[in-house]
C-alpha cells in the first residue's frame, strides 16, 4: 500500500492508502473543513524527517557565547543586544536581559 503526503490548509498528513482517491477521502474525513492543497505519493513505504531542517541538531550552544555575540553586534548597546538575543534564541525578555547583563559584567 503506498504512502501519501497530503497537505491541507493547516495540516500535513502522512498516511497509507490504496490510491489517490482513497488518500484524498481520508483527508476530507479527518479535516472536512480544510482544502487539500497538495498530495504526493511517496516513493518508498517510510517517511523520514530531517532533524536539521527542524532545527534539532543535537549540538548545544553556550548561551554566554550567544550573549557575547549579540553584545558585539550591538556594539555594547544593552537594549539592542537584548533584542538580538531574544530573536536568536527565542527566549523571553527577562531571560534575555539576565543573559546579556551577566555577560556585560564579565566583560564581553
Amino acid at each position: 500500500m503506498p504512502l501519501f503526503e497530503i497537505e491541507t490548509d493547516a495540516h500535513i498528513i502522512i498516511t497509507w492508502a490504496q490510491n489517490d482517491d482513497d488518500a484524498q477521502a481520508m483527508a476530507k474525513d479527518a479535516y472536512p473543513t480544510e482544502n487539500v492543497l497538495r498530495m504526493t505519493r511517496r516513493p518508498r513505504d517510510s517517511w523520514v524527517i530531517s532533524k536539521a531542517v527542524l532545527g534539532i541538531t543535537g549540538k548545544t550552544v553556550d548561551p554566554c557565547t550567544i550573549a557575547r555575540d549579540c553584545l558585539s553586534k550591538a556594539s555594547g548597546d544593552k537594549v539592542h543586544a537584548i533584542r538580538l538575543y531574544m530573536h536568536e534564541t527565542g527566549t523571553d525578555l527577562d531571560q534575555a536581559r539576565r543573559a546579556i547583563e551577566s555577560n556585560m559584567v564579565m566583560g564581553w
